[in-house]
């Protein structure tokens, strides 16, 4: 990516430096986030530099990228070790490996993916930290590996829900975050989980990994399949769109005491009526990535399979194939995962 613009060209071999590893990308998903930057990424850079002045500083901040200079995009990936840098102990030549999508360097954290120094799954070749990565069993394909980091996300905004036994779940849209939030509230045990989503094709995914009651909102709106199941349990919705006016849907649809977990990426301005959450007391989160020990969880959950987030794949390419795909993921009947592999 280079001025929000896709390429497909050869680029110098990254070379990892002091406790770095080099590796090869086996597979690495496209991420909704990755669409939405190409279009909005300028307005997400102006509103990342009026935080930084605005808000207190974060205890750690990432290296921004320059989108005038080369980005290699990707961060959902299973890659093998090829060469070790200078002080590595944790992994050897031939693991296949995963890891968080950051790297540290004496410039500070970077973001792989979004990084001019830190290519990501995208090209063949990436540079990871030796002590992040994180050996992938025998047994496991790549391709299921290379969920680990959307999968993660899912565990993560239902943490943040603070979800318990007894609660009952809304999902607003089945793209792959609404669907990894779908896993894991089902293998949490919360039922009833009510999915709902305009495309036929993902709501037979939503299905398929295991929501309880799945609806089209032009035929039954959400609240109402809700009380057709349950109506009782306290309500957790979860807002997996990410596009405007869905938060303010959510609020407008929410039963008085509710909790709105907004986990949709959206990068534009939007539009909220206070009045709909203060009326019914509200609670709203919002939630984006995962920590450290949820990424091994979905990890774990992966090789010992009991998730069933692995049917969300529905397509495969390779370098060349990248900028159709971003164009053929715009179709929600077409595809819902799509995985590349260099």
């Amino acid at each position: 990516m280079r001025n929000w613009t896709l390429d497909v060209r050869d680029l110098p071999d990254p070379v990892p430096a002091s406790g770095q590893v080099l590796v090869r990308t086996l597979a690495c998903g496209i991420c909704g986030s990755d669409l939405h930057m190409l279009k909005h990424g300028a307005a997400m850079q102006a509103l990342g530099e009026e935080l930084s002045k605005q808000a207190p500083p974060e205890p750690i901040s990432p290296v921004r990228m320059d989108p005038a200079l080369d980005v290699v995009m990707g961060h959902e990936f299973c890659a093998e070790v090829v060469e070790l840098g200078p002080d590595c102990s944790n992994v050897k030549v031939g693991d296949v490996v995963v890891s968080m999508p950051i790297a540290f360097d004496a410039a500070g954290l970077h973001t792989v993916g979004y990084s001019n120094l830190f290519p990501g799954g995208y090209g063949e070749l990436m540079v990871l930290n030796d002590l992040a990565a994180i050996k992938v069993p025998t047994g496991i394909s790549h391709r299921h590996a290379a969920l680990t980091e959307p999968l993660a996300v899912g565990i993560h905004a239902v943490a943040k829900s603070k979800i318990e036994a007894g609660d009952a779940a809304v999902v607003l849209g089945c793209g792959p975050v609404g669907l990894a939030v779908i896993d894991e509230l089902v293998r949490r045990g919360i039922e009833p989980v009510v999915a709902a989503d305009f495309s036929p094709a993902r709501r037979a995914l939503a299905a398929k990994v295991g929501a309880h009651e799945v609806i089209d909102p032009k035929v039954e709106r959400p609240m109402d399949a809700w009380r057709r199941v349950d109506g009782a349990k306290p309500l957790v919705i979860f807002e997996a769109v990410g596009v405007p006016g869905m938060i303010d849907q959510a609020m407008v649809m929410a039963p008085r005491n509710a909790r709105i977990l907004v986990v949709g990426v959206c990068m534009e301005d939007d539009r909220i009526r206070p009045m709909a959450g203060i009326g019914r007391e509200l609670n709203i989160q919002f939630a984006l990535g995962y920590d450290p020990l949820e990424f091994a969880r979905a990890l774990q959950a992966l090789v010992e399979g009991t998730t069933r987030y692995p049917e969300i794949v529905t397509g495969t390419v390779g370098v060349e194939g990248v900028p159709q795909a971003f164009t053929d993921l715009g179709n929600p009947e077409a595809h819902a995962k799509i995985l590349v592999e260099p």
